[in-house]
């Protein structure tokens, strides 16, 4: 399916800004293996295979769960909504406080590693 096929059926189509998209994999592979893949205009985030974060725009997002959802809410982050409607993904954005702390940054990337390995071993 093409991008405009896929922007007709209301998919908003994303963009990565390229600074934050290094600064971000610069950050998270402090603490963990990262590689990158181009998706959408955004980039999906990866460690030892397993999908975790992507980045749009100028914004990471993190997977959750129940086990993990709670720290977003908590600080007050939304889900990421690619569509034009309200209909969300099982990805929250992580907050700057995070994301500038190493320490709490890896924390929240293996909570979210753990909830792809967990959806993964579901399948």
């Amino acid at each position: 399916m093409s991008l405009r096929n896929l922007a007709w059926k209301g998919l908003i189509i994303m963009g990565v800004n390229e600074g934050f998209k290094k600064y971000v994999i610069n950050q998270l592979s402090l603490g963990i293996p990262i590689e990158h893949k181009a998706m959408f205009g955004g980039v999906g985030l990866y460690s030892n295979a397993l999908f975790f974060a992507l980045i749009a725009n100028a914004t990471l997002y993190f997977k959750v769960d129940d086990s993990n959802r709670a720290d977003f809410t908590e600080a007050g982050t939304e889900p990421f909504r690619p569509y034009d409607d309200e209909r969300a993904m099982n990805y929250y954005e992580v907050p700057a406080d995070v994301l500038e702390d190493s320490d709490q940054l890896e924390r929240w990337s293996k909570k979210a590693l753990d909830v792809a390995r967990s959806k993964k071993q579901n399948r």
